[in-house]
């Protein structure tokens, strides 16, 4: 599929965010910044951050909420791209930065007083509360189960909600707000959890994987990253190594991938029947036309 490169002056660029202008914000994690991206590519500095800035939505009051996954090392292919190949072994935390004033303030670094390990993707429901991913921590040896957490942007609440699961990466929510969708990455699973309430998923019973609807299971090496709604309901999640878009029907039995060129395909935002996707191997943020809209989101940010 045609696309168009927005730029290609990023840092692992991750967590896209359409702006009503046309622009965008993106967190770039290598980079460790929060970074504004004109319509004609031109960029500049928010602000920045420290760790590995990963997942980012607007909330309320206009302010950005950032799981920050606490950073990771790079290897640089000889091709030129770059792939991350170590986390840090410190652990992540969520943080909020204030688009009116840059200003920048941490949240949680513990959910129900358990460490964080590695927050990664983030969304938002109309009340102001978001779910968030934690991925775990991954080494040579050992592999930490990751979490679901649900929270409150002014740093008064943050608690589990699923455990459990393995490797959770993209995060969403249906329209109606009643269906929670994770998608895990080294499992290649996206599953959906139904809400009785905010911040109240019902897990199935086992053999249900994570508790979820396996709504898709995925082949070969299509590592599952994050993810984002658009106006018809399907589940759009970015996928690494084959690298590109899956979209996926919302009961499952439809799936179309759209296949870019780059090693890291991470994450997907909507501007209206424009999809802007960060590819992060290459440093690039691109624009490329979708079949309809985007869901609309919960918030919308505005820069002075």
């Amino acid at each position: 599929m045609a696309y168009r490169t927005i730029t290609d002056r990023l840092r692992f660029p991750e967590g896209p965010i359409a702006l009503e202008d046309g622009s965008a914000l993106v967190v770039e994690i290598a980079g460790k910044a929060l970074t504004h991206i004109a319509s004609n590519g031109d960029l500049k500095v928010i602000t920045s951050l420290d760790g590995g800035p990963n997942g980012a939505a607007v909330g309320p009051e206009n302010c950005v909420v950032i799981a920050n996954s606490g950073g990771w090392s790079y290897t640089r292919e000889t091709n030129g791209w770059v792939r991350p190949t170590h986390q840090a072994e410190e652990p992540g935390w969520v943080e909020r930065v204030d688009l009116d004033s840059g200003r920048v303030t941490r949240l949680y670094s513990e959910s129900a007083g358990i460490p964080l390990q590695s927050p990664n993707d983030i969304v938002f429901d109309r009340a102001g509360n978001f779910y968030m991913t934690d991925h775990g921590k991954r080494t040579s040896n050992s592999l930490g189960l990751g979490a679901v957490h649900f929270g409150r942007p002014d740093g008064s609440r943050l608690e589990p909600i699923l455990t459990g699961l393995v490797t959770p990466n993209g995060i969403g929510l249906s329209a109606d707000e009643r269906t929670l969708y994770v998608a895990e990455t080294i499992t290649r699973r996206l599953l959906a959890f139904d809400l009785s309430a905010p911040g109240k998923p019902q897990p199935l019973p086992w053999p249900a994987p994570g508790g979820g609807r396996l709504l898709a299971a995925f082949d070969g090496c299509s590592a599952l990253d994050s993810l984002a709604i658009d106006a018809e309901g399907h589940i759009c999640v970015a996928s690494f190594n084959n690298c590109g878009i899956w979209r996926v029907s919302p009961d499952g039995a439809a799936r179309t991938f759209t296949p870019i060129d780059d090693f890291y395909a991470t994450n997907i935002a909507f501007s209206g029947a424009t999809a802007l996707v960060t590819l992060s191997s290459t440093g690039r943020l691109i624009a490329l036309d979708w079949p309809c809209a985007g869901q609309p989101l919960a918030f919308q940010g505005i820069l002075n």
